[in-house]
């Protein structure tokens, strides 16, 4: 698994680890994900590998104290190679008996568990739905306590800052932050230096959190609690050189869109429609305007898709995002595309379902909507990516099959990808891939869908060019003139073109690979998304042990790799780890014939890495 194991006392006296999952947790308005990512801003700095899991409430308010209302940020750092956010928790700070009820089973026995006791009294235990006070009834026997009244030292430390009380209490997060930052040797001037940034026009707000800060970590150091609240030094982790940033998925989905327009030279205009947890990657190209990027938000989801569809006509990257609802109002739309044969790239954030579902909780539930989820045969690419920096090469690509092809294109991302975080390795821009787009501009013959022999890809004439006066539309029509067409000749044709085009596209992408193992191995784990970093560290575990288990993810759904067939039937045993019912494998059972077996799981959280494990030595054993 993948948590903290002690190593030694190093030479400051700290207890050396080589990992540890650290999770802040409180009520939404405490700023847990604020505190969360300046945690993780001040571990990249000090050269630790990472991975985060913001989990926050669906309500956008939720009632004070209340379980629906508990927001929290988990991180996994270490000296080594980082592949989750973790299993189990080896710290939890809970600054509410909320937060406690939620979050304590996810830490470890033995864990370290530091509450705010200034919030733990009747009235919060109430709401939190405890009958007794949790710290009296032997629950929380198996965990090291700390109990640290941090509202009354938080005004204690600013009672001198002019503050109200009110203010003052908004600060507890940073005392919080301080003490942790004390436990793991962490240095406060990146946080210090955001806050003097973020509040310069309030500048007492920004001296506040600053003394609050300082004053947790100074709490640390003087209080001398012992192994209750032991040191701890966790050394820098041997990755490759270079220059590297903190990064989201979807900050890398929108870096990538953009380079793949520039690889293709053409402008990017991105149209969307609010919706969890998706909206992000509209904050995020909404910041990108110098970069060349058009905005655009619309008054619904399907009139996001349709103006996206209409930039792809008049000769620009149409790029639309949602999560599963909101891609199921753009479906229609999305055929019109296929029929038109339009470049566009449909970015899918997933979330539990179905209608709604719970809209802040990552799931892999859309492959089935993906690959078959409209009307008539209408064949799409469908790819998806692996992890937050995964995203960047995932979209770029989303660009270029989406052009050279004439295709719409849909990028499965998901909660946990969109906002999770990991570093990420700065690319060389002069080596990004390049794929410029040829316009049609030959008069002589032109209609609309005349098509590259190869590809099968039509011509991508833009309106108003001289000579090239065209239709395009959801109707059919006639493959030698672009003209409506009812023939039943034609029709078949044409479907037969658009299914061929799809598929022919399996020879224009790299052939499957296994990323750990071999075929000689019993037992092959295939995933796809963002269960990559579970499998990936089960596998690493497991073979350390000794049994033979492979591992393949696939980031291209549809068409899948021309190989993957004859890979697979390498294998005795197939097993698909998927946050979903069983789509994949159905997939595969029906594209194979192999007899592959799903491990699934719809809890709104991703796969633990003990859970797969657990799962492959049943089976290895059967």
């Amino acid at each position: 698994m993948e948590g903290s194991t002690a190593l030694k006392a190093g030479p400051s006296g700290r207890r050396v680890l080589d990992s540890a999952v650290v999770r802040f947790a409180g009520d939404s308005g405490d700023g847990m994900q604020l505190t969360g990512s300046q945690f993780t801003l001040s571990t990249a700095l000090a050269g630790n590998d990472l991975a985060t899991f913001p989990d926050f409430p669906a309500e956008i308010r939720a009632p004070v104290g209340t379980t629906f209302g508990v927001s929290a940020f988990q991180i996994n750092f270490g000296a080594r190679v980082i592949k989750t956010s973790g299993d189990d928790l080896d710290v939890l700070v809970a600054m509410n008996p909320a937060a406690l009820k939620v979050d304590l089973p996810e830490l470890k026995s033995g864990g370290l568990l530091i509450i705010d006791s200034g919030s733990f009294n009747e009235r919060n235990f109430t709401k939190a739905g405890y009958s007794a006070d949790p710290r009296q009834d032997g629950s929380l026997g198996d965990y090291r306590i700390v109990e640290v009244d941090m509202s009354q030292m938080t005004q204690d430390a600013l009672k001198d800052s002019g503050l109200t009380k009110k203010e003052a209490l908004r600060c507890k997060n940073m005392w919080a932050l301080g003490l942790v930052y004390w436990m793991f040797g962490r240095q406060r001037k990146p946080t210090q230096d955001w806050l003097t940034s973020k509040f310069a026009k309030r500048p007492e707000i920004a001296t506040a959190n600053i003394a609050a800060l300082n004053a947790g970590h100074a709490f640390g150091e003087t209080a001398e609690m012992g192994e209750d609240l032991a040191a701890f030094s966790i050394p820098a982790a041997k990755i490759a050189p270079g220059l590297y940033r903190n990064i989201t998925g979807a900050e890398a989905l929108s870096w990538g869109l953009v380079a793949g327009a520039s690889g293709a030279d053409l402008k990017l205009v991105f149209c969307s429609y609010p919706i969890t947890p998706a909206s992000s990657l509209l904050h995020t190209l909404a910041g990108l305007k110098n970069h060349g990027v058009v905005t655009f938000q619309a008054e619904d989801e399907i009139a996001a898709v349709c103006a996206a569809i209409g930039a792809s006509y008049a000769g620009g990257v149409g790029v639309t995002s949602s999560s599963g609802p909101g891609v199921a109002l753009k479906t229609e739309a999305v055929g019109l595309a296929i029929s038109a044969e339009l470049p566009l790239v449909i970015v899918n954030s997933q979330r539990a379902g179905p209608s709604t579902g719970m809209p802040t909780k990552t799931e892999q539930s859309d492959l089935y909507q993906s690959v078959f989820g409209r009307n008539g045969d209408s064949p799409l690419v469908v790819l998806a990516a692996r992890s937050p920096a995964d995203c960047f090469d995932v979209a770029i690509e989303a660009v270029r099959l989406a052009t050279k092809y004439m295709t719409p294109v849909i990028l499965l991302s998901d909660g946990y990808i969109a906002n999770a975080a990991e570093p990420w390795a700065l690319p060389d821009a002069d080596a990004l891939p390049r794929f410029p787009v040829a316009f049609e501009t030959e008069t002589e013959g032109f209609h609309p869908f005349k098509r590259d022999p190869e590809t099968l890809a039509r011509v991508w004439a833009v309106p108003g060019t001289p000579g090239l006066e065209h239709r395009i539309g959801g109707i059919e029509k006639a493959s030698n003139s672009g003209n409506i067409s009812y023939d039943a000749d034609n029709h078949q044709l044409m479907t037969n073109l658009r299914r061929d085009k799809v598929l022919g596209i399996a020879k224009d992408v790299p052939p499957q690979q296994l990323e750990q193992g071999g075929t000689d191995d019993r037992l092959v784990l295939v995933g796809w998304g963002s269960t990559y970093g579970p499998i990936s560290r089960a596998v690493d575990n497991l073979r350390e042990e000794g049994l033979p288990v492979a591992h393949l993810h696939l980031r291209h759904i549809w068409p899948l790799a021309r190989n993957l067939g004859e890979l697979l039937a390498g294998f005795e045993q197939i097993v698909v780890p998927e946050m979903n019912d069983g789509q994949l494998v159905t997939l595969l059972r029906s594209e194979f014939l192999v007899p592959a077996e799903g491990l699934n799981k719809v809890t709104g959280k991703p796969f633990k890495i003990v859970e797969i494990e657990a799962a492959v030595r049943a089976r290895l054993e059967a």
